[in-house]
């Protein structure tokens, strides 16, 4: 089951179960679509992996499986997998 964490990790921006900026990776660490496209250069800081929209929780989920509200921040000083990834295809990485 998705967290469906509530901000960026990079630059804390609120990220909402309704927000059409959420993206997320396979382990699920959620970053908002202006930070994965100019700053990570989709390119996980964390896993090397690409990002994917975060799916939206449906209201009626949401009493019964509520979003986290725990606030993850990391802001990225450096990429580490960024030079050898930013070129391979996340599917292919």
């Amino acid at each position: 089951m998705l967290e469906i964490r509530l901000n960026c990790e990079h630059c804390n921006i609120d990220l909402p179960n309704t927000s059409n900026q959420a993206m997320i990776c396979t382990f699920e660490c959620t970053f908002c679509k202006n930070c994965v496209d100019n700053v990570l250069k989709n390119v996980c800081p964390n896993c090397g992996g690409g990002f994917e929209k975060r799916p939206t929780r449906p209201n009626s989920s949401l009493k019964t499986y509520p979003a986290s509200q725990k606030r993850i921040l990391k802001p990225v000083t450096e990429n580490k997998f960024l030079a050898k990834n930013q070129s391979i295809h996340p599917r292919k990485r």
